[in-house]
């Protein structure tokens, strides 16, 4: 199997080299292609970027200014179902929809609906909730969608205000999460509604307790998430970091915790329950730790950008161009190939604290979460 020069050139775009770039994937990989990287990590979770567009300006990702991408440029549905379909053939089981913020998308139960279909054990959905009602949650859970998970950073109105610099009120996050478990998103063996919240020192760590007890009212789990270098105004440093351990003590001073650990190896989060709960109420708080307690050794994550580029890493200095590929006549053999050599190169680490650090050029929003 190889690629024409045509779809070889069409098919890849080339960021800065890295260093320790990998070799180009083995004749192992390509026969069938596999989606393995050359540190022995297989894939099997999808990161699908639906749109770039966002309806909030957070401080950790958009300037108030920030300019979305043509929308020529985006990744059409076939598109969009035709890429998680040869990942599905390449052993991905888990598909999360993100954005920007996915309910902008235009037609997405009909999205979910197709990708449901696929063979695969999963398929979630990252949220501000803004957009969410009663209804639109009932017909996504009807179309397919298995699991969702809002974000939240902080409850207390000025807070939320300040770090997502938009008019949303609060509450209507809140009620959002409450329509989701009436829509049976906490049914069926899916576990409980997560809730991520993003924290930065000085502008939202004093929401942590208050988070807590959200969790803790509303039977969800929070997670707190460690303020990453993926920023428009490139503002991250250590000292706006707010790390898994202070966090873990602060909530533990409010509610005794029971630590729970990870659900697998390649998960992200850390989890606890309440000590006066347990584990079956479905309320407990969880800390996500790419900084202080990197995960990357167990890593199964591969992300699409909204855009059509492959990333393995959040933190990738190369992007390989599905969309191109797709758009100059490359075949799903073509494209699967592709997959396998991008996958291939999937860093060893991100290496946020390491000397020489370089912060990706794109935002989260940008990404995809």
């Amino acid at each position: 199997m190889g690629f024409s020069l045509d779809v070889l050139q069409a098919g890849r775009r080339v960021a800065p080299a890295m260093t320790g770039t990998a070799p180009p994937a083995s004749r192992a990989v390509h026969a069938p292609p596999r989606l393995i990287d050359s540190h022995g990590r297989t894939i099997r979770d999808l990161r699908l970027s639906i749109t770039d567009r966002c309806n909030f300006r957070c401080l950790y990702c958009l300037d108030p200014g920030a300019a979305f991408m043509p929308a020529d440029r985006l990744l059409s549905d076939d598109e969009l179902v035709r890429l998680a379909r040869v990942c599905v053939g390449l052993g991905v089981r888990k598909i999360r929809l993100t954005g920007g913020e996915p309910t902008l998308h235009p037609r997405l139960a009909g999205v979910i609906e197709r990708l449901a279909a696929l063979p695969i054990d999963d398929l979630a959905m990252t949220t501000n909730g803004s957009r969410c009602d009663a209804a639109s949650l009932r017909a996504w859970r009807d179309a397919g969608l298995r699991r969702i998970t809002f974000s939240l950073d902080a409850v207390e109105p000025d807070a939320f205000a300040r770090l997502t610099r938009s008019a949303t009120p609060v509450e209507r996050v809140v009620q959002a999460i409450t329509d989701a478990q009436s829509a049976g998103f906490a049914e069926g063996g899916e576990g409980p509604i997560r809730v991520n919240a993003v924290l930065l020192r000085g502008v939202n760590d004093d929401q942590i307790v208050p988070l807590a007890r959200l969790a803790r009212d509303l039977g969800v789990e929070v997670r707190f998430i460690e303020f990453m270098p993926l920023d428009d105004a490139r503002g991250w440093s250590l000292d706006a970091l707010v790390p898994a351990a202070e966090v873990i003590r602060r909530v533990a001073e409010a509610f005794p915790i029971v630590p729970m650990g990870r659900e697998s190896e390649a998960s992200t989060a850390e989890a606890f329950a309440f000590a006066d709960r347990g584990a079956a109420s479905g309320a407990g708080v969880g800390v996500i730790a790419p900084v202080t307690r990197a995960f990357c050794g167990a890593c199964s994550r591969l992300r699409i950008t909204a855009d059509g580029q492959v990333r393995p890493c959040l933190f990738s200095r190369e992007e390989w161009d599905a969309r191109g590929l797709m758009r100059s006549g490359g075949s799903d053999e073509d494209l699967a190939s592709l997959m396998a050599d991008a996958t291939w190169r999937k860093q060893a680490g991100h290496g946020i604290t390491a000397a020489g650090f370089a912060q990706p050029e794109r935002t989260m929003s940008a990404i995809g979460g």
